[in-house]
């Protein structure tokens, strides 16, 4: 890798740009590092400027002095721009400061504000996953979990909705190595129905459960995934299941869909266009 330190001339209009009141240099420099974090593949300084909004020589200028920063990679041969390793450093800095219950929790209690239902919060550990919050419904007959307890990754809505956001490779082993032991008479035993059930979750965006891994209770999930891409836990609204018609879980679906992309954005995910946790 090298730096380009060739310097492209000063065009007037790029000058008021610059100088323009509405943008300051150090809001077009965040752009320009964003749109370098967002793409989907190394950028060029044209594709950069497009997706700014910044003249091709301003773009040139704020990528020349950011990768004399460190804050981004500049490799000559490819002429493409990757986040350098001040850029690194400070996310880095920025990850051991979330606290994943933390930045969700007001998340939950909103969702529970407006749909009446318990919403639960849970995070992967290893080969399962474990309850870690929950705000509780404001019914009169309502649903609960026990925090701290840890289920198996094919059992329950929330437990589905992890696996299905796993690497094929990932899904693969925990099939091939763990046994589907009921947890009710509800619960998915057969590996071709749980890989059929986890392409009917990545094609819809969130998983369902009746009784699967509680007789008499229903949910939905949908996946929360962190800074670097992976998927960290999963969040949940669960219910009686007389209560949960197909009209009223399609409606509680779109709301738990939305809620876990706001938790996952404030996580720091930034997915690409198509990529999950990406709503339209």
């Amino acid at each position: 890798m090298t730096i380009s330190t060739e310097k492209a001339p000063m065009d007037p209009n790029d000058l008021a740009e610059e100088q323009g009141p509405s943008r300051s240099g150090i809001a077009r420099a965040l752009s320009v590092m964003d749109a370098v974090a967002r793409s989907p593949r190394p950028p060029g300084v044209s594709m950069l400027a497009r997706e700014t909004g910044l003249s091709k020589a301003v773009a040139h200028r704020i990528l020349r002095e950011l990768v004399v920063g460190g804050f981004l990679r500049f490799d000559e041969d490819t002429k493409v721009y990757q986040l350098g390793p001040l850029a690194l450093k400070i996310g880095l800095a920025a990850m051991r400061e979330f606290d994943v219950a933390a930045v969700a929790h007001r998340h939950l209690v909103a969702l529970t504000e407006r749909t009446g239902e318990t919403s639960t919060l849970s995070l992967r550990q290893g080969w399962s996953r474990v309850y870690v919050d929950q705000v509780l419904s404001t019914h009169e007959i309502r649903m609960s979990v026990a925090l701290g307890t840890s289920h198996p990754l094919h059992a329950g809505s929330s437990s589905k909705a992890i696996l299905a956001a796993l690497p094929d490779g990932e899904v693969d082993d925990y099939i091939a190595h763990h046994r589907l032991d009921s947890v009710t008479d509800a619960t998915i035993t057969s590996a071709d129905t749980l890989r059929e059930e986890i392409d009917r979750i990545r094609r819809i965006g969130y998983a369902a459960s009746s009784g699967e891994r509680q007789s008499g209770a229903a949910s939905v999930a949908a996946a929360v995934y962190g800074a670097t891409g992976q998927v960290v836990g999963s969040v949940s609204l669960c219910g009686h299941q007389d209560m949960f018609t197909r009209s009223r879980r399609d409606a509680l679906a779109a709301q738990i869909v939305a809620v876990a992309a706001d938790i996952s954005s404030d996580l720091g995910y930034r997915p690409a266009a198509g990529a999950p946790g990406d709503v339209a």
